[in-house]
């Protein structure tokens, strides 16, 4: 009787603990900003170019992401009217990584790069970054599209939507280099 006794409670203890370890996997590095801009622009990336947060830009980014942005300036890479922005962007508490591959004013790829928070990491799963492309801007400046929402990864929804308007609204200011 002791022996089994023992037995639940070692199995109790072990099962209970599963759920507080299971979050923790959700954290990683999908893809290196590397190997986007390599995927990106398979014969090479270009030069990077910079967009300096000032002025109207830098009002109109604080508005897409409803906060100060941390930076001087962000750093892209364009070529043949298409660019590439690897973004981040607060989820819960921690920064998302993500990688916008934008051509002719829509988004063509977008990939989780790396993700920082314990849960949320469905937004990596293709059955959702999918729903990203050929999204543009409307009217209003937010995304012509419906994104559908992931039960439990709300902020991480909307982190990556906020990313998505930002790249989208970047690009249109920008233009290949001479």
């Amino acid at each position: 009787m002791r022996y089994s006794t023992s037995l639940f409670v070692v199995l109790l203890a072990t099962l209970s603990a599963v759920p507080c370890l299971a979050p923790l996997h959700a954290r990683g590095t999908y893809q290196t900003p590397e190997r986007f801009l390599k995927q990106t622009f398979p014969d090479g990336a270009p030069k990077p170019a910079v967009v300096w947060m000032r002025g109207d830009v830098k009002k109109r980014v604080e508005a897409i992401l409803g906060h100060r942005y941390p930076a001087l300036r962000i750093r892209y890479w364009r070529r043949n009217g298409r660019s590439a922005w690897i973004l981040d962007e607060i989820g819960k508490s921690e920064a998302i990584t993500v990688g916008i591959f934008v051509a002719q004013g829509q988004i063509e790829k977008l990939r989780i790069l790396i993700f920082r928070e314990s849960r949320g990491d469905e937004v990596r799963h293709p059955g959702f970054t999918r729903q990203f492309e050929r999204a543009a801007l409307d009217a209003h400046g937010g995304l012509n599209t419906s994104i559908e929402s992931i039960t439990g990864a709300t902020l991480s929804v909307r982190a990556v939507k906020k990313l998505a308007i930002l790249a989208l609204y970047l690009d249109s200011l920008t233009h290949d280099p001479a």
